[in-house]
């Protein structure tokens, strides 16, 4: 058996190029910047972000391709190395952990970082389905020691659906803005497109998949288009792709609109497009709202749950529309193409989804901190 102090303990699949993935190596490089000694124990290994991982950062991959089966090995790992805190990211590992560390007879505290709206993730569920999905939840979210929410919303819906106070969740902004940041958006410019003199763009990013709705943004881009020239970028893979390519050839658009794919680095897209739109039918925290935002980009987005609300202020800073109305998105669109925000004021709104301000955050949440003064 080994102890190390102050060791960090991250437990989380890489599975793919989303989100949650980039989220915690951004996060877990904020840690190794803060001093601090990490373990990642990855259920998957499958994702060009774990790429950049620090160097300094120990790999210790858990034989497995899902939580519960990575179970005995995480145990394992607890009995043996005695982590000071474990971070575990999404639903499953959360619950995979508390069980690890029941069979390991271990106490390290357990810190769950959620980013999902699970109740509308789950809405067109059957109720035995939802029902089969919630009671894990709400027998094994009880003995994590705090759940960290990615936004408000996230936080209600967990406490609701886990049965849990409000008080013992803490929400802690993802970690979106990070120091190169700057010097990625300002690589070459890497659409012909996006070159100075042309119509405006708009640029969307996500998974090509149901929960980012860009039917609607299809829809709605036709109808501005209708009104004015301009083109469409959508950065992202999945498989909704032929069906997009067909919408959009049904639409009359298919010459103004380029599916380039998952791209590694989507900073010089976003910050030369003259608009950033977010269509999804529901969120936790939209990274790549936030980091349009964070290169000055206006924004405008459907007000899904959940969110684009907290984070544009109620509108302040970017347009809310309904949830798959392409009109409103439309108008919303058009009147922010002819009349854009200022790019400091949105680089302020999003100042607090700092790498460095999260990762301070979340050591103050799994009982590191050396200033607890500020855990959310």
């Amino acid at each position: 058996m080994t102890d190390h102090p102050g060791q960090i303990a991250v437990f989380v699949s890489f599975s793919g190029h989303g989100g949650v993935e980039r989220m915690i190596v951004n996060l877990v490089r904020g840690l190794v910047d803060l001093g601090r000694a990490v373990d990642l124990l990855p259920i998957r290994r499958q994702s060009p972000h774990l790429e950049r991982l620090p160097t300094s950062v120990r790999c210790l991959p858990m034989g497995s391709g899902h939580a519960l089966l990575a179970v005995p090995a995480l145990a394992a790992y607890l009995r043996r190395e005695r982590p000071a805190a474990l971070l575990a990211a999404k639903d499953r590992a959360g619950r995979a952990a508390v069980l690890a560390r029941a069979i390991a007879g271990t106490e390290t505290p357990i810190v769950l970082r959620l980013g999902t709206h699970l109740s509308t993730a789950m809405a067109g569920k059957s109720a035995l389905q939802r029902a089969l999905r919630y009671a894990p939840i709400r027998r094994l979210y009880p003995h994590l020691e705090r759940i960290v929410a990615v936004s408000e919303g996230v936080a209600a819906d967990t406490a609701a659906i886990a049965g849990l106070p409000r008080a013992r969740i803490t929400v802690i902004r993802n970690p979106v803005i990070t120091p190169d940041l700057p010097a990625q958006a300002a690589a070459p410019c890497p659409h012909p497109w996006l070159e100075p003199g042309g119509p405006p763009v708009v640029v969307g990013a996500g998974r090509l998949a149901r929960q980012k709705d860009f039917p609607t943004l299809l829809r709605a881009f036709a109808r501005v288009r209708a009104q004015r020239p301009c083109r469409l970028i959508i950065l992202g893979e999945g498989q909704d792709r032929p069906a997009l390519e067909a919408l959009a050839g049904a639409l009359g658009i298919a010459a103004d609109l380029d599916l380039p794919g998952f791209q590694a680095n989507p900073y010089p897209f976003m910050a030369r497009a003259r608009l950033f739109v977010l269509s999804s039918a529901w969120e936790g925290s939209p990274n790549v709202l936030t980091e349009a935002m964070a290169l000055g980009t206006p924004v405008v987005s459907t007000d899904c749950p959940s969110g684009p609300a907290e984070l544009l202020d109620q509108g302040r800073f970017g347009a809310l529309v309904p949830v798959g109305d392409a009109a409103a998105l439309a108008e919303a669109m058009a009147a922010t193409l002819a009349a854009p925000l200022p790019a400091a004021t949105l680089r302020t709104a999003v100042a607090e989804y700092d790498q460095a301000i999260a990762a301070r955050r979340y050591l103050a949440a799994l009982g590191l901190a050396d200033d607890p003064a500020h855990p959310t």
